[in-house]
């Protein structure tokens, strides 16, 4: 069966999400541009995952659910596609970033590193406040969007932007 175009503002309508949900993250390697139209929703990269963050999202597309751990780079979804999805050439596997929000523990005065020791490429430092406690400062350049500081998170402060969504150095 051929592949027919998705219409993700069409299917919100009809589920009653009239607001835009932020977009979902795609599994490292793939091209974000032509995703919807050339993946088959076969789940093959879903059943190959050896982290299980890889699941059937909106539509059957394949998305990343970091809330299950973290991406290793291990490509097993890359190998496993069937489809012309994924540039296992590129420099990166996808330019995702983490970012702390405000909710985090940090901004309450409650000491907490959990996002900074979870972190595999010590993206995460902690500069000192004057009030006393120590808040996360993520360095972009380091940070591979991986996902762990965000399954570490206990209150759910760290999320994983994408390049449109991440905020622009002035």
């Amino acid at each position: 069966m051929p592949n027919q175009a998705f219409d993700e503002s069409r299917r919100r309508l009809l589920r009653g999400r009239l607001r835009a949900a932020p977009p979902a993250l795609r599994p490292p390697w793939s091209l974000a541009d032509r995703f919807t139209d050339l993946c088959t929703r076969c789940g093959a990269c879903v059943g190959a995952c050896p982290e299980a963050i890889l699941r059937a999202g909106d539509g059957g597309f394949p998305e990343i659910d970091f809330r299950q751990g973290e991406c290793s780079f291990c490509a097993a979804c890359a190998d496993a596609c069937p489809e012309p999805l994924f540039d296992r050439g590129a420099d990166r596997p996808w330019t995702l970033v983490a970012a702390v929000g405000p909710s985090c523990l940090t901004a309450r005065r409650v000491v907490c590193r959990s996002c900074g020791d979870a972190c595999p490429e010590s993206a995460i430092r902690f500069a000192l406040e004057p009030n006393g406690v120590a808040r996360p400062v993520l360095d972009a350049s380091t940070c591979t969007g991986c996902g762990a500081c965000l399954s570490a998170c206990p209150v759910g402060a760290v999320t994983i932007l994408t390049p449109s969504e991440a905020p622009h150095a002035a």
